[in-house]
């Protein structure tokens, strides 16, 4: 598959150990990242009509991701 982007370590690229140690030390961010890398891959896989979807469908996905970003950034301070 191609690069996938939107991927955390590139939305965030100062923050890498952050990350990691909030990954590794909360289990909520943990979980919430996964359904972001999740969410990111289905986004990426409709972008690239790998899993064709309507444009709607696509754009409430885009807009889950964005919420999910934003709670990243605040838990990362």
């Amino acid at each position: 598959m191609s690069h996938t982007p939107h991927e955390l370590a590139e939305e965030f690229p100062n923050s890498t150990e952050a990350l990691h140690s909030l990954r590794e030390s909360d289990p909520h961010f943990r979980k919430l990242t996964e359904k972001y890398h999740d969410l990111n891959r289905e986004i990426h896989r409709g972008e690239t009509d790998v899993e064709p979807m309507d444009d709607m469908h696509l754009e409430e996905l885009k807009k889950k991701r964005l919420a999910m970003l934003d709670e990243i950034r605040t838990r990362l301070g």
